[in-house]
Formats: C-alpha cells, sequence, structure tokens
C-alpha cells in the first residue's frame, strides 16, 4: 500500500482557500487541484510546478492487424521521428510551456536505428500479440516492462522532476486500453469501445466484436494485475503502469492524458493500491473508456474539450491551469489582510 500524499497539508490548503480574498468557493475546481498539489508537495502553499517532465511511451499493437484503427500501423514509427524532429503536437505544447520532453520506443515495429540511441534505449520487443487470439506479452515481459516503466520514472524523478507527465503512441493503442480498463472494472466491450483515431460505424462495430473475442478469451485470468498485462496489454501499456507505480512510491504526483493513461492507472491501482491519489487527470477525452474508468477511479479531469490526439497533449493543454490554481494559493491575497486594521 502506498502512503497517501499529506492529509495535514491538504487540510492546511483547504484552511488557506477558504481565506483568500474571494466568496468560498470562488476558484471552483481550481481550489481543488491547489489543494492536491499542496498534499502531493507536503507544502503549503505549495511550491509552482516549474519542473515538469513528459516521458511519451510508443509503442506498436498486434491488434492493429485486425482492422481497429483508421491510420496504418506505419504510423508509429513516423510520429516517433516526428517527435524527435520536434514537430508532433505534443512538441508544440511542451515547447509552449517550458515542458522538458522524451519519447521512448518500448514496442514499435519499425527499424528506427536512424533516430538517436537514447530513443531506443528502453525497446523491449516489436509490438505485441493480437489480443483477440493470443497473449499480448508473457509473464516474463510483463514483468520487465514494468521494471522498465519505473526506471523511466526514476530517471525522470532524478531530473528533479516536480511534476511528471505520461503520454503515449502507438497505432491500434486505444483497442488494448480499452479491453484494460473493461478488465479492471468488469464491464463489457460495449461499455468501453470508442473510435479511437477515427473510424467509421462499420469499424467501430469490428472493434467492439475485437475486444469482446480479446475479453471473452482471457476472462479467467485477468483478475490478476499481471495476467491482465500479460493478456491485454503491451510492452508500452505495461511499462506506464510501472512508472506510475514508481511515481507514486516516490510522491511525485503525475498529470494524466487520456484513455491510455488512465487504463494504465486502473491496473497501477489494482497493482499497488495507493497510486490513484498521487494522479490528477488532464482531461476528459472523447474515449468511452476513459470516461467509464475516469469515474470509477474517482478523478475528475480539469478540461473536456474534445481532445482524443494522446501524446499527452491533453494533459499538456491542462498544465497551465494546474498551474494558474497553485499561484493563486501561493499568492493571492488573504481577506484578512484586506480588511481594516488588518
Amino acid at each position: 500500500m502506498i502512503a497517501p500524499p499529506s492529509a495535514a497539508a491538504y487540510a492546511a490548503a483547504r484552511e488557506r482557500l477558504a481565506a483568500l480574498a474571494k466568496p468560498l468557493g470562488a476558484l471552483g475546481r481550481l481550489e481543488d487541484a491547489a489543494a492536491w498539489v499542496s498534499a502531493c508537495q507536503d507544502a503549503c502553499p505549495p511550491r509552482p510546478l516549474s519542473r515538469v517532465r513528459l516521458s511519451v511511451l510508443a509503442g506498436d499493437h498486434g491488434i492493429s492487424h485486425a482492422g481497429v484503427s483508421a491510420y496504418p500501423r506505419e504510423v508509429t514509427g513516423a510520429m516517433v521521428a516526428a517527435m524527435v524532429g520536434g514537430g508532433s503536437g505534443a512538441n508544440v505544447l511542451a515547447r509552449q510551456h517550458g515542458v522538458a520532453m522524451q519519447v521512448l520506443d518500448l514496442g514499435v515495429d519499425a527499424d528506427l536505428d536512424d533516430l538517436p540511441p537514447d530513443v531506443g534505449r528502453h525497446h523491449l520487443r516489436r509490438s505485441s500479440g493480437s489480443i483477440d487470439r493470443e497473449d499480448a506479452l508473457t509473464l516474463t515481459e510483463v514483468r520487465t516492462a514494468l521494471a522498465t516503466g519505473e526506471a523511466i520514472a526514476a530517471e525522470e524523478i532524478a531530473a528533479g522532476a516536480d511534476l511528471l507527465v505520461l503520454g503515449d503512441l502507438g497505432i491500434g493503442n486505444t483497442t488494448p486500453a480499452a479491453a484494460l480498463v473493461a478488465a479492471t472494472f468488469g464491464v463489457g466491450a460495449e461499455e468501453v469501445t470508442g473510435r479511437g483515431t477515427g473510424v467509421d460505424d462499420a469499424a467501430l462495430a469490428h472493434k467492439t466484436r475485437v475486444i469482446d473475442a480479446a475479453l471473452t478469451r482471457t476472462a479467467d485470468r485477468v483478475a490478476d494485475p499481471v495476467q491482465r498485462l500479460a493478456a491485454l496489454g503491451s510492452a508500452d501499456l505495461a511499462a506506464g503502469v510501472g512508472f506510475l507505480v514508481a511515481a507514486a512510491r516516490a510522491g511525485v504526483p503525475v498529470l494524466l492524458d487520456g484513455i491510455v493513461t488512465v487504463a494504465e492507472l486502473g491496473v497501477a491501482e489494482d497493482l499497488e493500491p495507493g497510486v490513484v491519489a498521487w494522479c490528477a487527470a488532464g482531461h476528459r477525452s472523447t474515449e468511452a473508456a476513459q470516461q467509464l474508468a475516469l469515474d470509477k477511479l474517482g478523478l475528475v479531469p480539469l478540461l473536456d474539450v474534445g481532445l482524443r490526439l494522446g501524446e499527452g497533449t491533453g494533459a499538456l493543454t491542462a498544465l497551465p491551469v494546474l498551474r494558474s490554481a497553485v499561484l493563486l494559493l501561493r499568492e493571492m491575497a488573504l481577506l484578512a489582510d484586506l480588511a481594516p486594521g488588518g
């Protein structure tokens, strides 16, 4: 069981928020966000979030051969190269908000030898099994991926991160993510299947059948989170679970992105209870599985603007809101200081 953020700092933040020069509750959800950061830092007022680091975990998925995406799997490798070149949506937002960003190949099914060696330093395997017919990973591969994700988080924390952002990249990745959400929370395929990269109605129905086949095939094994990742996950998703567990153990908060990172959180919470308290939801995506998982995990997103890009873009878009919440708690005058004789 992971130790929770500081209850004393949370209470102090709530007390300070009530004393600020404003009507009670006037800052809405910003007050919840500011108190959460205070609790995570065990400090009131909290320190500004000045050292934010984004890790985008990239991988391909065997299920992408089953026609569950509007784009070919070759796009994954091309997008990794685009990120290295600074041209992705995540790059744009990371530059705008002063976020240190890295993209890591965990399971991309492409030759990326022309990219900097750091991109592939945590590569585990090429793609994964097609989860409707076979397991995604072996149990040994899952354990290696979990340890790799922990190592990635440790590297980012050692670099001075005061807030971690976890992003994803991979054609077909919403299918295993949705399957993991269904298995984690005990719901059917029809409740979690979304359009991902933008599939049409016929492809959506096909994707639902594919996820249902995966859930039926693995129903007797998914109660255990490690078995669940082996049956339905991938190298990049399993590494994301390890990343979240390691961040929570170290007491470093994480700002989540969309369906993939929220699916990872559901598994991480089962693997080591207490992880969810160290995570905040950046945004509500258009994916049904993400919305269901957020509700089950008790997380209310900072933004709801219809994003479904992934890469960490939703979290990065929400970052200024979280930073604003912290600064208001730090710098806004107290009502008592404005009163006559105060």
